[in-house]
């Protein structure tokens, strides 16, 4: 074991970048000269409490001048009433942004990661680099930004008011036959609010998009993956894991979902089990948007569990074969004298080594991740098991369970 953690590491040629997911674009300068976030994302809380604050408290005050805000004749959604709204700008949209924080805590060491550990070959180096040097070119493009602003202005407006907005007397519309009469604060919820929550969950979007374009030319170089590595995943079980730093922007989503849903089940008097489909389809395509791009290893993992598999197997026939010539076919072991053998020791040592190979999975990533990445989009819809229990029903049946 000494010799071989000995051995000396291969001269890089090239200095691999440092990378950085969310350390750029337009956005990020503006709020690093404006003091709301700082070069490394310190006072990144300014950011989540000033966009909550232009998306969500002008609309407070707005309705309430327009008395709006709370149950009034001729309003069928009052503003303090509308989970939807309310969730969307108090939780979701601070989340998003503080999310940052994590993901540059998480994602930027991954990619670090695949030097450190030896994965990429030395020749290969010099493609990583570029790999990574045209990652963050992307992701300091200004007009991509520009394009997401347009998209929210256009298309996002659209999607809005024919999908998502009520066609009732609501605090923001009141609607006269097929058009939709904004109020002062539904201007300001049209063309402030929804538009900036848009263009920042669009942003994240376009941030695994480029995460997974990176990730995908990584798995087109040639990565030195071992079957015999204890993560049981070659080596770079680690991005599963790491996927999990993505897990606030799924409970952001899952946020969205449950105010949406409690609307339609407290305001529109829908069935909550009406929803079920969306909830259950919600999760799995989530989970799958995150942990699925990571299959595009798994040829080269199934690859090396198929020449591991052979040639571990090969070595422990041989040692075997010997182990029994040497010990079994010519003499008797005294137990003492098996004690002390080093040979049955490196035959259990072995076996371990062995073991791993076998267990070896062709994707990287574990079942704990997807499990993980689906109760973050999963708990904000548990609150609305309030809709049909009572507080008191709700824990009855949360202790029967427990007891059971």
């Amino acid at each position: 074991m000494r010799a071989i953690l000995e051995t000396p590491v291969e001269t890089l040629p090239v200095d691999p970048p440092e990378f950085s997911l969310v350390l750029g674009g337009a956005l990020f300068q503006l709020c690093r000269r404006s003091r709301l976030s700082g070069e490394a994302l310190e006072r990144l809380y300014r950011q989540a409490i000033f966009f909550t604050l232009v998306t969500w408290l002008p609309l407070l005050l707005l309705s309430f001048i327009e008395h709006h805000a709370l149950r009034s004749a001729g309003i069928h959604v009052p503003f303090l009433h509308d989970i939807e709204a309310n969730v969307r700008f108090l939780v979701a949209l601070p989340v998003l942004i503080l999310a940052e924080l994590g993901v540059q805590k998480r994602i930027s060491p991954l990619i670090r990661r695949f030097i450190d550990r030896r994965i990429i070959e030395v020749r290969d180096l010099p493609a990583f680099a570029k790999a990574v040097n045209s990652a963050q070119r992307v992701r300091d493009l200004v007009f991509v930004e520009v394009v997401v602003l347009i998209l929210v202005y256009t298309i996002g407006l659209w999607v809005w008011r024919s999908q998502i907005a009520w066609g009732d007397r609501t605090w923001y519309a009141l609607p006269d036959g097929t058009h939709l009469h904004l109020t002062l604060a539904g201007y300001w919820y049209a063309f402030v609010s929804i538009p900036i929550f848009q263009f920042i969950l669009i942003r994240w979007y376009l941030r695994l998009g480029i995460w997974f374009r990176l990730l995908w030319q990584i798995s087109k170089l040639r990565l030195r993956l071992s079957a015999a590595h204890p993560d049981r995943a070659g080596g770079i079980g680690f991005l599963g894991g790491g996927s999990f730093a993505f897990a606030p922007i799924l409970f952001a989503q899952g946020a969205l979902l449950s105010g949406f849903i409690a609307d339609r089940v407290l305001i529109g008097k829908q069935p909550l089990m009406a929803f079920k489909l969306e909830a259950i389809g919600t999760v799995v395509f989530l989970v799958v948007i995150i942990l699925g791009p990571l299959l595009m290893f798994t040829p080269q993992l199934a690859g090396a569990l198929r020449k591991s598999s052979a040639e571990y197997g090969l070595m422990a026939s041989r040692f075997v074969l010997c182990f029994e010539e040497k010990w079994l076919r010519h003499r008797e072991l005294e137990p003492e004298e098996l004690l002390r053998n080093e040979d049955v020791r490196s035959l259990s040592e072995l076996s371990n080594v062995y073991t791993n190979v076998r267990q070896m999975r062709p994707v990287p990533f574990w079942t704990n991740d997807i499990i993980r990445l689906a109760v973050a989009v999963a708990v904000p819809l548990v609150p609305l098991s309030l809709t049909v229990l009572s507080p008191a029903e709700l824990l009855k049946f949360l202790l029967k369970i427990a007891f059971k």
